[in-house]
């Protein structure tokens, strides 16, 4: 009698706990919100506005020795984050899709420019949401870029940080002419030239795969001394509020 009476209790306890849970919010074991904040650490390569993603499978936007998509290409060759926005939302596997407004800056360009060195962001995470992915073109490249792709989100409570490096989308030739750059370039780090362009150009078209960018060479307008980098180009913290 009294292990039967044992039992009796343990399937209340049972059904009270899942008559509890189906009073809770659907997602609150769940659903987060995310602080992210991306500072430029260059001197002299302004980054577009990010286009940040939270997704459920680790797809990401990039992979390193891959053929770049349509959509990270533009980012890489013009600054357009429209193809890759589209392609994020249509994707079933991904959450949330945050873009920015504003273009960030080298530390010793936001007086000039007005435009910030660091920008923040918060991002709804939701059920089975493991990873975040990011893409910034380097604005002073012919189709350089920089962001993660994949990269594992904190748990609740916790912060991350990293340092992100420059990538080569491996789409176009790297000729830093002004005239094969997008203008922004110029405005941005104060340095004047060719108008230049915010089209690929299929006479450059390169056939290659995302890569690490070699850094500016000094092969044509842009200068290393002013455009280049040596180290990261960006610092990712990511907080799960």
């Amino acid at each position: 009698m009294a292990r039967r009476i044992a039992r009796l209790a343990i399937v209340i306890a049972i059904v009270q706990a899942a008559v509890l849970a189906a009073a809770l919010p659907a997602q609150s074991a769940t659903a987060r919100r995310y602080r992210v904040t991306i500072t430029n650490l260059t001197h002299g390569q302004p980054l577009t506005p990010p286009v940040l993603a939270v997704h459920r499978r680790p797809a990401g936007i990039f992979r390193v020795g891959s053929p770049a998509s349509v959509g990270v290409q533009e980012i890489a060759e013009n600054g357009n984050p429209a193809p890759l926005v589209d392609a994020l939302e249509a994707n079933p596997h991904v959450v949330s899709v945050v873009t920015g407004n504003v273009p960030i800056v080298p530390a010793n360009r936001t007086d000039e420019t007005g435009f910030p060195d660091s920008v923040s962001f918060e991002i709804d995470g939701g059920p089975g949401a493991k990873y975040l992915s990011w893409e910034s073109m380097l604005i002073c490249t012919n189709d350089g870029f920089t962001g993660v792709s994949r990269l594992r989100l904190p748990a609740q409570g916790h912060e991350i940080t990293v340092q992100t490096v420059g990538y080569d989308a491996g789409t176009e030739l790297n000729t830093e002419r002004f005239a094969d750059i997008v203008p922004p370039c110029q405005g941005l780090i104060g340095v004047t030239g060719d108008p230049g362009t915010g089209t690929t150009d299929p006479a450059l078209a390169e056939g290659g795969v995302v890569h690490m960018h070699d850094g500016i060479e000094g092969s044509g307008d842009l200068i290393p001394a002013v455009h280049g980098w040596t180290e990261s180009v960006a610092t990712l913290t990511i907080t799960a509020l």
